[in-house]
């Protein structure tokens, strides 16, 4: 996997389900990616419900997802 940090904060998103998040949420060809904070904080949700929706997104047999 290439290595992806994060837009706001820099710092490296090593867990290819938080890049697969960003991809579903923002578009598979983006160029910038966010970390599971800045991402929580862009959408205004919490970490636990962008996880939340990892998993619901993973059940589904969504191929950004590892399984």
């Amino acid at each position: 996997m290439e290595t992806k940090n994060c837009y706001v904060c820099g710092i490296t998103i090593a867990n290819k389900d938080h890049v697969g998040l960003n991809k579903k949420l923002l578009g598979r060809n983006i160029d910038r990616f966010y970390c599971i904070g800045c991402l929580a904080e862009y959408f205004e949700v919490t970490t636990e419900e962008l996880l939340d929706k990892i998993g619901e997104f993973r059940d589904l047999g969504c191929g950004l997802f590892e399984k």
